[in-house]
């Protein structure tokens, strides 16, 4: 359970539903004067703050305090660190929260759990003697499954065990009713009464006809005993007696509630969709929207828990295939030839997709397009015999009645588009919007499809739950929450404003300067967009300087050279012209800045400007908004008054990691690592980073820490200390990113071995958190979703390690998503309370926007500077390499995935 933004579907727990109340302790009933946005709260009222919300008040109390559960004001809050035991808090203080739906086996086998309590981990402080728990196999009874002929299929493969399973489950089977993973394994609730024993299955070939004789496969199955195992383990993880979790016994509870709604619908990972489920949105050019739900058993200090939340991905739609081209070209295309560049669309599109013909009646054979042809229907001819040919459109009306309608095109009307084929390409602006307006729910309506989708799963009638004895409630989970406070911002002491306090998460830099704005006094200006006349362009200019110098920076107001205008075909050029006339009108120096102004739609101008600048010339560049540019525009106010918990004890460096993959199908592609690190103790606020491309789809960042040879010098060593992981790869990465830091440390000072905090934070995951009452305005935002600085620790986290749910941000659309931060390791022994208070003030800190953020600045900014790098590969060219830069530079969406973020305080 991570603290770095996770990867795809290894993401955590069930829904949830906080019920929010004010600040947890006294420390949150200060003066009116410090909550009302008047006033920053004195240094005693602060103190008292900092003392209530478990601030250490000397760095050596700090550093010697465990990790132990630790009472405040308002009962017990779960403390979980890896070294300490813990206890369950006895009295939420929160009520309804979670939408979590917590099944029991009704063999006693697993409980809901009572209170938890950590088992001692007694992780060494050297990573080279650390060692991690193997997790062993567990579930029911395990069958290995042979099925010949091979079959690549799942769902054949299901089909073929389906039809055994009616054939022979009062006799052979023992009455049993055993869970498929659709490959190898086979799992029963008790055993069968054989060890070893071959079927021969059947199997009809619904391919082939609708009404007519179908073809007829025949199977060999040989189900063999491989292992016994039963829950005892599971047991005792989720009771806290045992460290190690038992995957591989969730893995098969979770084959076993997924059985049924496998017959009934699509699947994708832990994903099921259906467009029974809710009808279907088009999404444009051929694609629709499935609606569904997402599906996940996870241990959680209440126990065994079911995660459900709601689902969307793009299918294409069941059309003729002449229709699915004329919804991609437009509808003029049933009249006019194909272009070239229409033709390869086309081609793009359907390439791989499976179709079914419809010009035989009831034989529905099936195929998969792999190209269309480059002459239109009317021109197609094939030799009948030696001596004659027959046109294409002839042969199918003599053979089969079918008249070919639109000739002018290539053969695209004999056949329709299968029902069920998900969409895997890139989505176009406009389908992405779509799609968005499909997902985009408010937090009330999410929880009622989620308690609709509970229902009509009806849990209670499904044969195979009952099958293993697994009990589900329909009732969401209840959890306790709290809301953190907004911490006090820091401005320049010459502003109207020298400091402010957030509300809701949320502030605005009206009366307000920068902390220490940046000098800008060589600057120039490109203008790519045609739509921008040259004296807007100017008075552009002129008005950003102007609010630059009202913001706290200086700021010339007039460019090197005049405004240059330049076409977005010829990029390279301009910036290279731009470059040369700045530096020989500058006589050496440097150009500190230049602005680029890019049309709305300016396909891949952005990226290579970014590319040319950053890589080739040395320039920092931005493209039109530039009010958050260099400097830093507020700090911390405990930052600077050496308030915040241990890190204002002694020098810290926060690090932030991410690495980004290419897009499926992009196999020659490299991934993209980041690193940023905090350069300005104690303010910790401004970042710098490397960037660097290694092997495909590698997650663990491979360059943190290297050592080579130079003939020169001899040994040297550097890297990027000087990321996707899933939850399986968490101990893989502590171990090798923490060596690659105590590396990194050591090469410094032989004996320099500071001590580290190494976090994850998940993003990409299925929990969500609802207010117990939808109509109470002082627990929500103005979206309806939970207040910023919620935090959860209990219940639905894990059972025994220290990991917790926090809302840093305000919702603006849709249900907000609470990262979910893991701390993997700690020698800085944080407590509860003060790990959760960093985390949710360094929200406040993003650069770019004076809002807090969904996840840790640190963390962002490297998940910025890794999409960023994407930009520096050119396409036949695509080496490893480093780069270095600022952090915190504009982001953009590109196509790729995020695996996860991370980041260490050392």
């Amino acid at each position: 359970m991570p603290m770095r933004q996770m990867k795809e579907n290894s993401e955590q727990h069930f829904v949830i539903k906080p019920q929010l109340q004010n600040p947890m302790n006294s420390a949150q009933k200060n003066p009116k004067t410090a909550q009302n946005g008047k006033g920053p709260p004195n240094q005693e009222s602060q103190n008292a703050k900092a003392q209530n919300q478990s601030s250490p008040p000397s760095r050596n109390r700090g550093r010697r305090r465990g990790r132990g559960g630790r009472k405040s004001d308002q009962g017990e809050v779960f403390m979980r660190p890896s070294s300490r035991p813990c206890t369950a808090a006895d009295k939420p203080v929160m009520r309804e929260t979670s939408q979590a739906i917590v099944p029991a086996l009704s063999n006693g086998s697993v409980g809901n759990g009572g209170s938890l309590c950590q088992s001692e981990m007694g992780f060494p402080s050297s990573s080279k003697s650390l060692t991690f728990p193997t997790r062993p196999g567990f579930g029911q009874l395990g069958q290995n499954v042979t099925i010949t002929p091979e079959v690549s299929s799942r769902a054949v493969n299901r089909a073929i065990m389906a039809e055994l399973v009616k054939m022979y489950k009062e006799s052979d089977l023992g009455m049993r009713l055993p869970a498929y993973d659709g490959r190898k394994s086979l799992y029963t609730a008790g055993e069968l009464p054989f060890a070893w024993k071959e079927f021969t299955i059947k199997l009809i070939d619904e391919e082939d006809n609708v009404n007519g004789p179908k073809r007829e496969r025949e199977y060999k199955v040989i189900i063999k005993f491989v292992a016994r195992a039963n829950l005892h383990h599971l047991g005792q993880f989720l009771a806290g007696k045992r460290a190690d979790g038992p995957k591989e016994a969730l893995q098969i509870l979770d084959i076993v509630l997924r059985e049924l709604s496998m017959k009934r619908y699509e699947k994708v990972h832990h994903v099921v969709l259906s467009p029974d489920i809710r009808r279907p949105q088009r999404l444009g050019d051929g694609l629709e929207a499935w609606c569904g739900f997402y599906q996940s058993i996870r241990p959680t200090q209440m126990g065994l828990s079911l995660n459900i939340d709601m689902a969307s991905a793009a299918f294409i739609e069941a059309l003729p295939v002449i229709e699915f081209v004329a919804q991609l070209l437009g509808k003029d295309v049933l009249s006019r030839p194909l272009s070239d560049s229409d033709r390869i669309k086309v081609k793009k599109a359907l390439r791989g997709v499976k179709v079914e013909v419809t010009h035989r009646g009831d034989v529905r054979r099936k195929y998969r397009v792999s190209g269309i042809t480059t002459q239109p229907t009317r021109e197609l001819v094939f030799p009948v015999d030696d001596n004659s040919m027959k046109s294409v459109v002839e042969y199918f009306q003599e053979m089969y009645g079918f008249t070919i309608q639109y000739t002018h095109l290539p053969c695209l009307q004999a056949c329709k588009i299968v029902e069920g084929q998900r969409y895997t390409k890139r989505l176009s602006e406009k389908q992405i919007t779509a799609l968005l307006k499909v997902t985009c729910q408010r937090p009330r309506d999410r929880e009622n499809d989620i308690l609709q989708t509970v229902q009509h799963n009806a849990y209670e009638q499904d044969p195979y739950a009952k099958e293993f004895g697994i009990r589900i409630s329909e009732k969401l989970a209840s959890v306790e929450a709290r809301v953190l406070p907004a911490p006090w911002l820091k401005y320049h002491e010459t502003g109207k404003e020298k400091d402010c306090l957030p509300q809701v998460g949320q502030w605005n830099m009206m009366n307000k300067k920068m902390i220490n704005g940046m000098t800008v006094s060589r600057w120039a200006c490109i203008n790519f967009s045609r739509s921008v006349q040259d004296s807007v362009a100017r008075g552009f200019c002129n008005e950003l300087a102007q609010m630059c110098q009202v913001s706290g920076m200086e700021f010339n107001p007039e460019p090197v050279i005049p405004i240059y205008v330049a076409r977005p075909d010829q990029v390279e050029k301009a910036l290279k012209h731009v470059y040369h006339a700045c530096m020989n009108k500058l006589k050496g120096k440097e150009l500190e800045l230049l602005l680029a102004i890019l049309p709305d739609n300016n396909g891949s101008l952005y990226g290579d400007l970014k590319r040319i600048c950053e890589t080739d010339l040395g320039l920092i560049s931005q493209c039109c908004l530039t009010k958050h540019m260099g400097g830093r525009n507020t700090v911390l106010l405990d930052a600077i008054s050496c308030r915040i918990p241990l890190v204002s004890d002694i020098p810290t460096i926060i690090f932030g990691a991410d690495v980004t993959h290419p897009e499926n199908g992009e196999e020659s592609s490299p991934s993209i690592a980041a690193v940023v690190a905090s350069q300005d103790w104690p303010e910790v606020t401004k970042y710098a980073g490397l960037v660097c491309a290694q092997a495909h789809r590698q997650e663990l960042i491979q360059d943190l820490y290297k050592t080579w040879h130079d003939p020169v010098r001899g040994t040297v060593s550097g890297g990027m200390i000087r990321d996707g992981v899933s939850e399986g790869q968490f101990y893989q990465v502590l171990l090798f990113e923490l060596d690659a830091i105590r590396k990194a440390c050591a090469s410094l000072e032989p004996n320099y071995q500071p001590p580290v905090t190494f976090i994850v934070v998940q993003k990409r995951h299925h929990t969500r958190l609802f207010a117990n009452n939808h109509r109470d305005k002082s627990s929500t935002d103005k979206s309806g979703n939970i207040l910023p600085g919620t935090v959860v620790d209990s219940k639905i986290c894990h059972p025994t390690e220290f990991d917790f749910y926090l809302c840093s941000h305000a919702g603006i659309q849709g249900t907000s998503r609470p990262a979910h931060y893991h701390v993997l390791w700690d020698e800085n022994n944080f407590t509860a309370d003060g790990i959760q208070s960093l985390t949710n003030n360094l929200c406040y800190t993003y650069a770019r926007c004076t809002r807090s953020v969904s996840v840790v600045p640190p963390a962002y900014y490297a998940h910025l500077a890794a999409f960023r790098a994407r930009f520096y590969m050119e396409p036949d060219g695509q080496e490893g390499g480093c780069a270095g830069g600022q952090g915190g530079g504009k982001g953009t969406r590109v196509a790729g995935e995020s695996a996860s973020h991370g980041f260490e305080l050392v």
